[in-house]
């Protein structure tokens, strides 16, 4: 069995660069930090987008999680949260759709250093869309010669990987144990020169464990499965406490509502102190969430920090 270790972290602060919803009033708590100007408006789009910060001791990282869907919106909110890209040590991609990836290029012909980016190597496949109703259609995919154009430091990862001094890991692909978490059939992928439904092993998550806390797992769309993603975060940190669980779920859309119920009641025996679904998690499963754990559920809005500590 794939394991990791991981050193435990003094504080964490996640700050939401990129995600589908704004709302500069939206209510806060005593974790919960909102810095936004009407001076410098932030935007929303169909992406994601994460800055995270770990800290121990004197100890000091700072990872950059995708980059959304346009450079336009991930450059305008990189300037409005006043966040100097230079300071970034590493960039991690969850997985290699358009959603995800839309400034990464951009960004790394700005960066003056070379930084490394980690990410599974079936991340750069040609992939599309396929709704039955109307037929394929093409979708913006990472170009690997692009990259290295750009002297972005490519690390190429199947498995679990730690990076940050060990403060940082990511699940490499995910286990599939679950009975309802069954994919997305509508998207594919061409894999040895066929379009199949796409397998989505380049789908991963970030992990941070934190002192006398527990976990803290960042997924991009979880197109493994949310509770599958969790599930195996536990498994290969050998950690059984969730302290909380934040990203897109993807539960939008009408291939996903009859799982939407399941994946609730499994987040329930999990029971993270802090659940913060977004992107495609889409707002009929949020509002779910929020409906049947009240007391866990955040409603995220582009330009907050999250901060445990």
């Amino acid at each position: 069995m794939d394991t990791i270790y991981l050193r435990e972290a003094d504080r964490l602060e996640v700050t939401v660069l990129i995600d589908n919803y704004t709302d500069i009033f939206m209510s806060q708590n005593k974790d919960v930090d909102k810095r936004l100007s009407p001076s410098k408006p932030i935007l929303a789009e169909h992406g994601l987008s994460c800055i995270i910060k770990v800290y121990s001791g004197s100890e000091e990282y700072l990872i950059l999680m995708d980059t959304g869907m346009s450079s336009k919106c991930f450059f305008n909110n990189i300037s409005a949260l006043n966040i100097d890209i230079n300071k970034i040590d590493s960039v991690i991609l969850s997985h290699g759709h358009f959603d995800h990836i839309g400034g990464i290029v951009e960004f790394f012909d700005q960066v003056s250093r070379e930084i490394p980016l980690i990410l599974h190597p079936e991340a750069f496949l040609e992939r599309r869309l396929n709704n039955p109703s109307v037929g394929p259609s093409e979708v913006p995919i990472l170009n690997e010669n692009d990259l290295k154009n750009t002297g972005a430091k490519i690390i190429k990862s199947k498995g679990p990987y730690t990076l940050a001094s060990g403060l940082i890991g990511l699940t490499g692909e995910v286990e599939r144990t679950t009975i309802f978490e069954q994919g997305f059939p509508w998207a594919e992928a061409k894999i040895n020169g066929e379009w199949i439904v796409d397998p989505f092993k380049d789908d991963q998550a970030i992990i941070i464990k934190l002192k006398d806390k527990g976990l803290v797992i960042i997924s991009g769309c979880a197109h493994a499965g949310i509770i599958n993603t969790i599930n195996y975060s536990k498994k290969i940190t050998q950690t059984e406490n969730v302290l909380a669980v934040l990203g897109g779920f993807h539960l939008t859309g009408p291939l996903f509502k009859q799982i939407i119920s399941p994946s609730i009641e499994e987040m329930k025996k999990i029971n993270p102190d802090y659940v913060v679904p977004m992107h495609c998690t889409g707002w009929d499963a949020i509002n779910q969430f929020k409906e049947e754990m009240p007391d866990n559920v955040i409603i995220n809005t582009v330009g907050t920090t999250y901060i445990f500590e």
